[in-house]
């Protein structure tokens, strides 16, 4: 039974009146083949889809916001959907970090500026998940956070191919002639072998991890490879369940507290998680008015222990992880560490929503009792290099890199460091634009670093999201600063 009044519904300031204004939304809405029993006295559902043909995560979203109309439709809602810029990780130069918080301010006006009782937010590319749940947050209206799930392993030859990961490992064999052209064009048509997301536990999945874990989206949704026939089966659920969300005035800012982010950090902890998250999820907290600090994430790194066997950390990949029970069975494990009376968008606690879960494979999804490490799944590091704070992931590292002193080799671009060998100065010299993730892949590094500063991607959005946060890569890859090993820096 509703628990609101239809008159109470947000939308009816558009619809319902009998005035001048609301004849004109009404005949537009008659335009488009609507008639008044449609939407009238119903929750409006806004779908903010961020699907594109030049986004592989996203090619199937066209599809899974059917899927949410229908479930919007089945539990008597009224949907409409709503296009909002996709951010590619794959082919937006030169990063996508530069229009994170301009999505997150579209997803909110495009929420505050129209006739939304709720949204559900498809998404799931690196950095697209942070900024469509940053405008919801801010909006506040009731939302549902519908992950774009991630794509199937790859295959060559026999072999399991992981994104990321592997493609470094064979151009680097490739470039020591260990493989011919035949073999890298056979790995290049079989790495990617579906829509979704990067299949290890790269951004993509830890964010939507993130989102499930806060309480923002279905429990298990995270976990569900983008082409499983149970994956349109959520997003049909997701569309229902908002409808009854915005009856019940569920909002945001009802289910996010600071033990929601506790148990999301314990989460990427868990997970082997992307350094990204930081960022990120610092962005989330201070939308929610939450003051959340990197120190936080090095304070439970030490006690979280890292029970994901999952690849860069591990050895296997998403697929294997759904298939031993996805996030919900790594939650029960990790349990003791979770506030489980966390409230989640399904009404109940997030106790309640993992308590029916297993485990169906102990080496993907360890024990307490067995895990891939004890603790340390990021450190947060400062020194004379960083004295802000920067990141690691030491669980992706040889642990002969763990502790080192070393000279730091910076390059001015990301072209540079591979035409030169390992020599230069140890002056510290930021590429392009200072904490953004990925300046590294930059199409035109110098011009970027030239011109980046007076662009609006290093200063959109709120104070607590303009970061001066530095991300290193223990193998010296490419990154804002290119250091030798993750210990350059003075401590820990």
């Amino acid at each position: 039974m509703p628990l609101k009044d239809p008159k109470s519904l947000r939308s009816y300031r558009w619809y319902g009146p009998d005035d001048l204004r609301s004849f004109g939304h009404r005949s537009r809405a008659a335009s488009m083949g609507c008639v008044q029993a449609d939407y009238a006295g119903k929750p409006v559902i806004a779908i903010i889809n961020t699907w594109s043909d030049i986004n592989p995560c996203h090619s199937h979203l066209r599809e899974r916001a059917e899927d949410v109309k229908r479930g919007v439709w089945q539990a008597g809602g009224f949907p409409v959907e709503m296009p909002a810029i996709t951010l590619g990780e794959t082919f937006q130069k030169p990063t996508t970090m530069m229009y994170r918080n301009l999505l997150a301010m579209e997803t909110e006006e495009l929420l505050r500026s129209y006739p939304a009782d709720g949204c559900v937010l498809l998404g799931g590319c690196d950095k697209t998940t942070p900024a469509l749940l940053m405008g919801a947050i801010s909006a506040n209206l009731p939302a549902i956070f519908v992950p774009a799930g991630p794509m199937l392993r790859g295959n060559w030859r026999g072999q399991i191919l992981g994104s990321g990961s592997d493609v470094s490992k064979y151009w680097a064999e490739r470039r020591a002639g260990n493989i011919d052209q035949q073999a890298w064009m056979q790995i290049e048509e079989g790495i990617a072998r579906s829509a979704g997301t990067c299949m290890t536990m790269g951004t993509a999945s830890t964010m939507t991890s993130v989102a499930e874990v806060l309480g923002l989206s279905l429990p298990g949704a995270s976990s569900i490879p983008a082409v499983d026939a149970n994956h349109p089966k959520m997003a049909n659920r997701s569309g229902r369940r908002i409808v009854e969300m915005v009856w019940e005035d569920l909002k945001p800012r009802d289910i996010l507290r600071e033990s929601s982010f506790n148990n999301a950090i314990a989460t990427v902890l868990a997970l082997g998680g992307s350094t990204n998250a930081v960022i990120h999820m610092i962005a989330l907290a201070g939308r929610a008015g939450i003051k959340l600090t990197i120190d936080r994430f090095d304070e439970l790194s030490r006690m979280t222990p890292l029970l994901a066997n999952l690849r860069p950390s591990g050895k296997y990949l998403m697929e294997d992880f759904y298939y031993s029970g996805g996030l919900p069975a790594l939650l029960k494990a990790l349990a003791f560490h979770l506030d489980l009376q966390s409230l989640t968008i399904t009404g109940k606690t997030l106790g309640e929503n993992i308590e029916r879960s297993e485990i169906f494979n102990a080496d993907v999804i360890r024990g307490t009792d067995n895990p891939v490490l004890e603790s340390g799944g990021l450190a947060i590091l400062r020194g004379n290099l960083a004295p802000g704070g920067a990141v690691i992931k030491p669980a992706a590292a040889e642990p002969t890199l763990w502790k080192h002193a070393g000279r730091a080799i910076v390059f001015d671009s990301y072209d540079e460091m591979k035409c030169k060998q390992c020599a230069g100065s140890a002056q510290r010299r930021p590429q392009g634009r200072a904490g953004h993730a990925r300046m590294g892949k930059s199409a035109d590094p110098a011009e970027a670093s030239k011109s980046g500063c007076t662009r609006h991607g290093a200063n959109l959005g709120r104070a607590h999201e303009r970061h001066k946060l530095w991300r290193v890569r223990p193998a010296c890859r490419a990154g804002i600063i290119c250091w030798r090993t993750s210990r350059a820096v003075e401590g820990r």
